[in-house]
């Protein structure tokens, strides 16, 4: 009789026994590696006499079992491993919160004048900084000095009038004999509100909503700076 056909009373689909989920009476995989055994003994009750099943075959069939179960003990331990690493890392960073990091991302503007770190390209003769607002669309733009150097943003739309409060990001084309020969990212203080463990580890939420690896903050300054 062939293990893999055999049924034992109270077996049920993955992900449970008898109607539980897995773990009301044990581990998933304890409960498979339970009945793994029962029909290995079904198997060895109802084999023919006149052929038996040679021993080797059942040694395999334990070995390959007794290899899954460990494969699965280990990614279990790993995610515990991963978890509390997490944890860590949001404990280290928990005093970010309320502090304000220069990053490339959407920041807040309010009606204090933005202070913004452009980055040219090595051999543009003209920059222009392009202002989008929340939902990404084009608000303003114009010409800014070719350096490098911070530039302060007052808030206002091509036409000189004031934009109104909320989340804006910045990028900075560059051009070379009136062609644009690349488009850089424009860093901006903006302020921390919460540290979240996110898919692919940490990540620090900023007040404007963005979320950004800590890896991505370039400089750290007091909240109450202007």
């Amino acid at each position: 009789m062939d293990a893999i056909a055999a049924t034992t009373p109270g077996s049920s689909a993955p992900g449970g026994r008898n109607g539980h989920a897995a773990g009301a009476s044990g581990t998933m995989i304890e409960s498979d590696f339970n009945t793994f055994l029962v029909m290995l003994t079904t198997q060895m009750q109802n084999q023919d006499p006149l052929n038996p099943i040679d021993s080797t075959d059942y040694a395999s069939q334990l070995a390959t079992f007794s290899g899954v179960e460990q494969q699965v003990r280990t990614n279990q331990l790993l995610e515990s491993l991963s978890a509390q690493m997490g944890l860590s890392g949001m404990a280290q960073l928990a005093g970010w919160v309320g502090m304000e990091a220069r990053v490339d991302a959407p920041v807040m503007f309010g009606s204090t004048p933005l202070t913004l770190f452009p980055t040219p390209a090595q051999d543009a003769d003209q920059a222009v900084l392009v202002t989008y607002d929340a939902q990404d669309r084009e608000v303003a733009r114009s010409q800014v000095a070719l350096t490098t150097d911070p530039l302060t943003w007052t808030g206002t739309d091509t036409a000189g009038n004031t934009l109104a409060p909320g989340a804006y990001s910045f990028r900075l084309e560059s051009y070379s004999a009136g062609e644009l020969i690349g488009t850089g990212s424009v860093e901006a203080f903006g302020r921390i509100t919460e540290v979240r463990s996110g898919a692919n580890g940490t990540v620090l939420v900023m007040e404007s909503g963005a979320e950004v690896a800590p890896a991505q903050v370039t400089s750290l300054r007091n909240g109450s700076v202007p």
